[in-house]
């Protein structure tokens, strides 16, 4: 098993991998087409977009959490309203 401190890189990984997946994906299809040779060009194409994301999710995640934190009520406490 993996440690819990790695969570939120862990998370990163597979966010990003499997969001360049599907987006790569339309992408590609939609500029070339079903083709011959489309899974080749797909699976290029996923692994340029996911060597910039995965280091992009690594570093804006923080940045999203906090600034979510900021839009996001707090929850109520104890015999206080709402």
């Amino acid at each position: 098993m993996i440690h819990p401190r790695f969570a939120p890189v862990l998370s990163g990984l597979i966010l990003s991998g499997l969001m360049t997946f599907i987006v790569s994906g339309i992408s590609t299809l939609m500029a070339k087409g079903l083709i011959d040779g489309f899974a080749a060009q797909w699976m290029g194409a996923w692994m340029v977009t996911w060597a910039v994301a995965f280091p992009t999710i690594l570093v804006v995640a923080p940045l999203t959490r906090k600034l979510v934190g900021r839009l996001v009520a707090k929850p109520a406490q104890h015999g206080q309203p709402a």
